[in-house]
């Protein structure tokens, strides 16, 4: 028996919902064709029109649905449904006011708690979520959730609960909008492909906001191609529009072109609304490449963007439209987010700076980052501390350019403070054990050793872990207080006689350093574009030194290498040390500056000195003997290193006893448990630093990899970790002034110091080095005199350095 035009309608809604829209075409097709009750074709031609908008023809769609409401004879009920499909065209076109007048008018009709009511009050949602009007979307999402719950209706709540969490993005609760994005996956995945490649394009957003752009522009990528698969092209404009959005910040040439396409894509549309929120994007991208713009262009878009009801992002416009310094400040409502009032405060800083009123900018750039500041404090998980600084950057560099200009030490003291601080002034506390995590970590190690060799970051599965790995702890880790920054003379009040302070300040175009000693403090311009030259393949050279033994190669590759430091001291630490006379050095460097192998430089040669996160936390965190008892010694060698073990024994005989794990013993749980255990942790593995996210950078042990995240999990650090193991002193740069590595990971634990090095140190090399900073150690030096002591009576040269509170 054939099906009836009300069975195939609710098929082809079915159908539509879960994104097939060929099979709901088809079932729409035949329903129209069997039935002549007015009512049942107005809404057949209601659901008709959704799928030619969700499939690229927003125009007919919209000609389609404006037909049926002025068809006669229709019930109260069926005027309302296509009044609220109607409005759902004109929220796909950006035509928000419209939008939100049929949608309300067909919410007052549609019987109250009915699943079309629900699914209106969704709609709305997502006008009032467009204008940023949060508290009214909330509440449309939370009674559309109540009535799918009571309803049973699986699918559609997890829907709501996913726009929940967007609307958690929006107003700036990063962890929440990505618990309930997560919750919600599995549903939405079950319902189809698309459905999920419609979630993740959300869940995009979430990371690109967290700054953790490499992974959201992955996912938008993969997103972009499902939709062209299917023709969902203005979904596809979406990613497209999203994908600049996050390639603002890092890559504005590249994030102008995508802006172009997707203006493109949504003008062929007939997608107005969308294609100016692509045009504003394309203009401040043209803005911050250093392109030709009009001023005229941006008055024009925001007005225009102001008009379709997206006046959060108008005022972001008209707000970069007078980082040239003309025309008046736009108002911000009171309920601004904080990006864009952090991003007002920044235009206010550089229109300061460019009139000569350094004082104001500074002032401008401080309110700015008090706001980074305070959203900060709702995070604990370092990555994403460290990456919603991203935020700040631009801040941050007005503040600091503003700071030299200034020339008193105490300002550039206090901004170079705030520079180390960007991702460090929240103390998260201890996460609680969370063994679902333990387990995705032990499972991402055996993708790792199966996928040996290759390129494992592109694996799907491993993606998957990844991610779910960085979201439990983001939702599981808790958070402290906020770190206290000190001032100048407070650290001259309590810094000794034969100490010196050197704090390296990066403006975005100057290199200079605040030289401070307890009687004194000077600011020394330091020759940066020699700096940077002398960088510039660096690290290539270090890595073929360390690799080469013997010959006339090696000797070529030293002479090479001796010259590109001797050029670095010469920039970096000679203008310096003709400032001051001190026995040692605390050094704060900005990410700029992270790769330098400083102990190899002449001028640091045999001289005790610490690479410290900041003078704030360096002072505050001095470290203290217990005298109740020996030192803990803990020592593990990891797999396929040589000389591992020879070194672990040898570097324990300065003890008088020790805890050792072999390469066999050496098991992730065995070495956490021994670091819990120990105040000194020695270990010897291979390294590995992950440039994307470096809480996935690790220590190679028997039976996988020690991640960043698992040294998270340690309740208890040690005091000094040493880590021979190439590539983990190493720290990938994060937006300008931040730096965040593997040293960074057990710092941010709670350890004291670290010992390690930024590039390739050869075996014997390390031995041996090592072995005599344990001899130190075990006497009762702290660690950075401990090391200058090895380095002079070993005579070797290497890359190892305290980072944290080395003396």
């Amino acid at each position: 028996m054939p099906l009836s035009a009300t069975e195939l309608h609710q098929r082809g809604v079915a159908a539509a919902n879960a994104r097939r829209f060929g099979q709901a075409r088809r079932a729409l097709t035949a329903a129209s064709a069997r039935t002549d009750d007015e009512d049942l074709r107005a809404r057949i031609d209601g659901t008709v029109a959704y799928v030619l908008a969700q499939t690229g023809r927003p125009a007919d769609a919209e000609r389609l649905s404006t037909a049926a409401l002025a068809r006669p004879g229709m019930s109260e009920e069926t005027v309302a449904v296509l009044s609220g499909q109607l409005g759902t065209l004109l929220l796909y076109s950006g035509r928000l006011d419209e939008a939100e007048a049929m949608l309300t008018r067909a919410i007052r009709v549609v019987a109250a708690e009915s699943a079309e009511h629900a699914n209106l009050l969704m709609n709305r949602a997502v006008v009032r979520m467009q204008r940023h009007e949060l508290a009214p979307c909330v509440a449309d999402l939370e009674h559309a959730a109540a009535i799918f719950e009571a309803a049973g209706e699986e699918e559609p709540l997890a829907e709501a609960r996913h726009n929940l969490g967007y609307a958690a993005l929006l107003g700036g609760d990063l962890v929440a909008a990505l618990a309930l994005m997560t919750r919600s996956r599995p549903a939405l995945a079950a319902t189809s492909d698309l459905a999920a490649a419609i979630g993740d394009l959300d869940r995009a957003e979430v990371l690109r906001d967290a700054g953790l752009t490499t992974e959201a522009e992955a996912l938008l990528a993969e997103v972009a191609v499902q939709f062209g698969a299917q023709r969902m092209r203005q979904a596809r404009g979406e990613a497209e529009f999203h994908l600049a959005r996050s390639q603002l910040r890092h890559d504005p040439r590249a994030a102008e072109r995508t802006a172009r396409t997707a203006v493109r894509r949504f003008t062929a549309l007939g997608s107005d609304g969308w294609a100016t929120r692509a045009e504003a994007v394309r203009l401040d991208a043209r803005l911050r490449a250093g392109g030709r713009t009009d001023p005229a262009d941006f008055a024009r878009t925001a007005s225009a963007l102001r008009r379709r009801g997206f006046r959060t992002e108008a005022t972001g416009l008209a707000l970069t439209a007078r980082l040239g310094g003309r025309g008046r400040m736009p108002r911000l409502p009171p309920d601004a987010p904080t990006p864009l009032r952090m991003h007002a405060q920044e235009v206010r800083a550089v229109r300061a700076s460019a009139a000569g009123r350094d004082r104001e900018a500074l002032r401008a750039a401080s309110d700015g980052l008090e706001l980074l500041t305070t959203w900060q404090q709702s995070f604990g998980a370092l990555d994403l501390q460290a990456s919603v600084a991203m935020h700040g950057a631009d801040l941050m560099f007005a503040g600091l350019a503003a700071a030299a200009r200034t020339g008193d030490p105490a300002v550039l003291f206090e901004w170079s403070e705030r520079a180390r601080h960007l991702s460090q002034q929240v103390a998260p506390v201890r996460p609680p054990h969370d063994p679902e995590l333990a387990g995705d970590l032990a499972e991402l190690r055996m993708l790792r050793a199966d996928l040996a060799g290759t390129d494992w970051s592109g694996d799907a599965r491993v993606r998957a872990l990844r991610a779910r790995v960085r979201e439990r702890q983001w939702s599981t880790t808790g958070v402290g207080g906020t770190r206290t920054r000190i001032e100048l003379a407070e650290a001259q009040g309590r810094i000794a006689d034969d100490t010196a302070i050197l704090a390296y300040v990066f403006t975005g175009a100057e290199l200079q350093c605040v030289v401070v000693t307890a009687s004194d403090a000077r600011i020394v311009p330091l020759d940066w574009p020699g700096v940077r030259g002398a960088l510039d393949g660096l690290r290539a050279d270090l890595d073929v030194a360390a690799l080469t033994r013997g010959g006339p190669m090696a000797a070529l590759v030293e002479r090479s290498l001796d010259e590109r430091l001797r050029v670095l001291d010469d920039a970096l630490l000679a203008p310096v040390r003709t400032a001051v006379q001190a026995r040692r050095f605390a050094l704060t460097i900005p990410g700029i500056l992270a790769g330098i192998p400083w102990a190899m430089l002449p001028g640091l040669s045999g001289v005790p000195f610490t690479l410290a996160t900041s003078v704030s936390r360096w002072l505050a965190d001095r470290p203290t003997a217990d005298r109740t008892r020996a030192p803990r010694a803990g020592f593990a060698a990891g797999p396929r290193v040589p000389r591992a073990e020879e070194e672990i024994r040898r570097a324990a005989a300065a003890w008088p006893s020790a805890t050792l794990l072999t390469a066999d013993d050496s098991r992730v749980t065995s070495v956490t448990d021994l670091a819990g255990e120990s105040d000194v942790l020695h270990i010897a593995a291979h390294g590995r630093h992950a440039t994307g996210n470096p809480m996935f950078s690790g220590l190679e042990l028997a039976d996988g990899t020690l991640f960043g995240y698992d040294v998270d999990l340690i309740p208890h650090v040690p005091a000094t970790v040493l880590l021979s193991a190439c590539e983990l002193g190493r720290s990938s740069v994060r937006w300008g002034e931040e730096a965040l590595g593997m040293t960074r990971v057990w710092l941010h634990a709670g350890t004291g110091c670290v010992i390690a090095a930024p590039v390739m140190v050869a075996d014997a090399v390390a031995g041996e080095l090592l072995s005599a900073v344990h001899e130190g150690l075990a006497s009762g030096a702290d660690a950075a005199d401990a090391l200058a002591a090895a380095s002079l009576s070993t005579g070797l040269r290497a890359p190892f350095q305290c980072h944290g509170n080395g003396f």
